[in-house]
């Protein structure tokens, strides 16, 4: 209950940017400008957020994977086979992104410059997917799963499959919490993508990979599956998902917080959002060699 009660306590100002069916922006990176640049104004006064985006077919890096010594010609593979690549800036490995994947960013302000309470923002965004999973019936779980893509403390599963990575951004007065959930289609495909990638980009043999040292992800094509595959939800598991999402933000706002955030909005125009987006590719190219 009192997890609840802090979801709904958030969510009575928070405005919600639904971004699900907006797919024909193919730069990877456009939704991570959008999120920094709300997350800047949410620090300034702006009004909590709650983005749901998806992309129509993305590989992201992160920091560590960008500078694997063949991360290039990596790289060039993958856009060779359509995939649109760029390196996140927030924490966390690669993530394959496509129309099955459902992305979450909670944009909050922080309750002083010092806030440092990392696990308590990663745990809210973990009670609020499985508040709309509550309905599956299904159990959901945290904790690092063995052999998947891009690991951590907070993947999230069903049944010890993980759906679901959660990674944060922090700036001086407001932090964004982003989670991407594996909703529809396969997760072992998802999965066997991100070890060829890793495969090609340490230039090592599946006997090398294995002794990485740490280096980057064993992936394992059984650690992941998809929402369709593990909750019930069907094919359109992705909207489904979605709109539990939609219900548990509408039910926490209240008349008067709606009034204050919508007086406090702001949305970047094209241009400026543009100059975020080169200034992110430029500070966060890939570094390998």
């Amino acid at each position: 209950m009192e997890w609840q009660q802090e979801l709904k306590d958030r969510m009575s100002g928070m405005l919600l940017l639904d971004r699900m069916n907006e797919v024909r922006e193919l730069d990877p990176l456009h939704a991570f400008a959008l999120d920094d640049w709300l997350c800047r104004r949410t620090g300034q006064g702006g009004p909590a957020i709650c983005h749901l985006w998806r992309h129509p077919q993305a590989f992201i890096l992160g920091m560590r994977d960008s500078r694997l010594p063949h991360a290039d010609e990596a790289r060039g593979w993958l856009e060779a086979g359509g995939w649109r690549t760029a390196v996140r800036h927030s924490g966390g490995a690669a993530v394959p992104l496509d129309l099955g994947v459902v992305n979450v960013s909670l944009i909050m302000p922080k309750p002083s410059v010092n806030h440092m309470h990392y696990h308590n923002d990663f745990e809210l965004m973990y009670r609020f997917i499985q508040d709309a999973l509550r309905m599956t019936g299904r159990q959901v779980d945290k904790g690092e799963i063995q052999g998947a893509y891009c690991p951590g403390d907070y993947d999230l599963s069903i049944g010890g499959l993980k759906f679901c990575g959660i990674a944060q951004r922090r700036q001086t007065h407001a932090f964004i919490v982003q989670a991407f959930v594996v909703a529809e289609g396969s997760g072992a495909e998802r999965a066997k993508l991100v070890r060829s990638f890793y495969e090609r980009a340490a230039g090592a043999s599946d006997t090398e990979a294995e002794s990485n040292n740490g280096e980057y992800p064993i992936v394992e094509a059984g650690s992941t599956a998809s929402l369709e595959e593990l909750a019930g939800l069907g094919p359109q598991a992705g909207q489904a998902f979605a709109q539990q999402l939609r219900r548990i933000v509408s039910g926490g706002q209240t008349e008067a917080g709606l009034s204050s955030a919508a007086e406090r909005l702001a949305m970047p125009a094209a241009e400026e959002l543009e100059k975020d987006i080169a200034a992110l590719r430029a500070r966060y190219a890939s570094t390998s060699h």
